[in-house]
């Protein structure tokens, strides 16, 4: 063998090797599944949630969504990923069942295709409502495990928001929710919950021996619970610490949602581990200081009727003030064209005055409005109705005649939006309704929500950007589908009693219940 004949031969014996130890490699590696459907529906919205509205990632595209599973992420170098399908809606009414039939078959199907899996990431909200289905996630779960096997692991990735039922948490094997309201901890909770999923797998643990589960008869609104604000700050602040002790891997407290009229929705505390004894304790303490401070819970801002609001924000000197129309909140599942506060803004004196205050409407959809604009073009007037095609409960549709000042297309989920002035009104227009949480999603209007006198948004807590935008803040207690004031809304089928319906009920029993083991 002469020496270009020992490199090359070399060279192909190194490449083998490398094959060889990189095949070995990726044997090794935990096979992980992805997948879930996410949405809030309010039950008392007459809106209905299509498979349209939902917006489905399959297969590689769910990567984009994860930013601790981009390629060279040490996270996604832990294992072998199988994303299926991730739908994910802005809350809404209650998903129709051919949605979630379809969106499911097609999630199960995909799941199928990569079989078996050692793990399962199953990221949901929690609080999803579907047509005939009490426990859809339940459901969901079920589904899936039918599907996996009961060896493998599922680690559930939840909104503190949701509602987690006995059969959720029997089929999960780990489980965890955020611990922030606004939910700035959003991705780093559904990173916990799967780097808690690779934790247990490489370690050889497996399915943590111990799950307490704590059902509290509470059913209180996220505007009374964020975290940023007592109680909720310091009994959220309690977590963290408990999933330090020696045999805890995890702890979470769920709020639960509460525009949903069905017998799973309320407070849950949940606690698993390795350890029976700490779990339990863990977890009983979290339902008692919850319980302990039920009566404690108010607005995270002032509240008032609208026309109290209306005139505080006339009146003040700081810049923008904001308004939170949270009635018809598409945020928490609102159906977003309740009209009922446009009509009282357009109606009051004070915004058709030369030197009035200036104020932007965000926002309500008007698809006929939309297709006019976009006929007369920008600095033309336009006349046609706006709102109130799903929810018309409350106020009809609102006719909305001025001058278009700005068109845009493209939007994800407005898909185009115009901005009609009225006085000294904008009122921004949608094809589909939107939520408005970003500075970008006014100025890319033409819009300055610093420079403006009020903010009106459909929304109940204002999320970070917007908050750190305020000059002065109040919540306007409008109706809507998600009507703050909860002794208006006319519950049926939530176990009662429960706080703060029944206020006077005697103390619930919150010793932990231990729940199987999937495989049990």
């Amino acid at each position: 063998m002469n020496v270009k004949q020992i490199l090359i031969a070399s060279i192909i014996i190194t490449s083998l090797l490398g094959c060889q130890s990189q095949k070995k490699e990726t044997i090794n590696k935990s096979r992980i599944a992805i997948a879930g459907l996410a949405i809030e529906c309010s039950t008392f919205s007459p809106a209905q949630t299509t498979e349209e509205d939902f917006r489905a990632r399959r297969g590689e595209e769910i990567f984009s969504y994860y930013p601790f599973l981009h390629e060279d992420s040490a996270t996604r170098q832990r294992a072998q990923y199988f994303p299926a399908l991730r739908g994910h809606a802005i809350p809404g009414g209650i998903v129709t069942r051919e949605a979630y039939d379809t969106l499911m078959t097609e999630m199960l199907q995909m799941l199928k295709e990569n079989l078996p899996y050692d793990g399962v990431f199953l990221d949901i909200h929690g609080a999803m409502s579907v047509v005939g289905l009490d426990d859809p996630e339940g459901d969901m779960i079920q589904r899936v495990r039918d599907i996996v096997g009961n060896e493998t692991l599922i680690s559930t990735s939840m909104d503190l928001h949701g509602n987690v039922s006995w059969q959720l948490a029997h089929q999960s094997d780990l489980i965890t929710c955020y611990r922030l309201a606004p939910h700035e901890d959003a991705i780093e909770s559904k990173k916990r919950a799967l780097v808690n999923l690779l934790d247990r797998l490489e370690s050889g643990k497996g399915k943590p021996a111990y799950k307490a589960w704590i059902p509290i008869p509470i059913l209180l609104p996220g505007e009374k619970t964020s975290t940023r604000i007592e109680p909720a700050k310091s009994l959220y602040a309690q977590v963290e610490p408990l999933t330090k002790l020696e045999g805890v891997l995890d702890a979470a407290i769920w709020v639960g949602y509460a525009w949903a009229d069905e017998p799973r929705n309320r407070a849950v505390v949940m606690v698993t581990g390795d350890d029976m004894q700490e779990v339990k304790r863990s977890a009983e303490i979290l339902a008692q200081s919850f319980w302990s401070v039920r009566d404690q819970f108010e607005f995270v801002a002032p509240v008032a009727p609208l026309d109290e609001c209306l005139e505080m924000a006339i009146h003040s000197s700081k810049k923008p003030f904001i308004i939170s129309d949270m009635g018809d909140n598409p945020t928490a599942g609102g159906a977003g064209d309740v009209t009922w506060t446009l009509k009282q803004i357009l109606e009051h004196d004070a915004f058709y005055k030369k030197a009035g205050p200036s104020l932007i409407y965000a926002s309500i959809p008007g698809p006929k409005l939309i297709e006019k604009a976009i006929e007369v073009g920008i600095g033309n007037e336009v006349e046609a109705f706006v709102g109130a095609e799903i929810d018309n409960r409350y106020e009809g549709p609102v006719k909305l005649k001025g001058i278009v000042e700005a068109i845009n297309y493209g939007d994800k989920n407005a898909e185009t939006e115009v901005v009609v002035r009225v006085g000294n009104v904008q009122v921004i227009v949608t094809k589909k309704r939107k939520p408005y949480h970003y500075e970008s999603d006014f100025t890319n209007l033409g819009l300055s929500p610093r420079e403006v006198d009020i903010v009106v948004v459909k929304i109940g807590y204002l999320v970070p950007e917007l908050y750190e935008m305020r000059g002065d803040w109040i919540m306007a207690l409008t109706p809507g589908g998600v009507d703050q004031d909860l002794h208006r809304l006319t519950y049926k089928r939530i176990e009662r009693p429960m706080y703060p319906l029944d206020e006077d009920m005697d103390d619930p029993d919150l010793t932990a219940r231990f729940v199987p083991l999937s495989h049990e």
